[in-house]
């Protein structure tokens, strides 16, 4: 089979390959924005006011996003 186009991950839902899920506790950011920087896929959505949300979509669970937080305001969850 031959693919016309490279494929993007936008064109494929990952989401559900994880196994711990990002909980964004926004009471705690400070808008760094270090997890939107090192976010490997396209799941930290950030917003004109830089305020960041989670597209769990794409989200694959990999913790880096919580590890380069400096305020813990993201904590990893077993998914359900």
């Amino acid at each position: 089979m031959i693919i016309p186009e490279p494929a993007t991950s936008l064109e494929y839902k990952t989401g559900n390959w994880r196994a711990l899920r990002p909980i964004l506790h926004e009471d705690k950011c400070i808008q760094c924005l270090l997890c939107w920087v090192h976010c490997p896929e396209p799941a930290i959505i950030r917003s004109e006011d830089n305020k960041v949300s989670i597209n769990y979509d794409y989200c694959k669970g990999c913790g880096i996003c919580a590890n380069v937080c400096p305020v813990k305001a993201i904590e990893m969850v077993r998914e359900e």
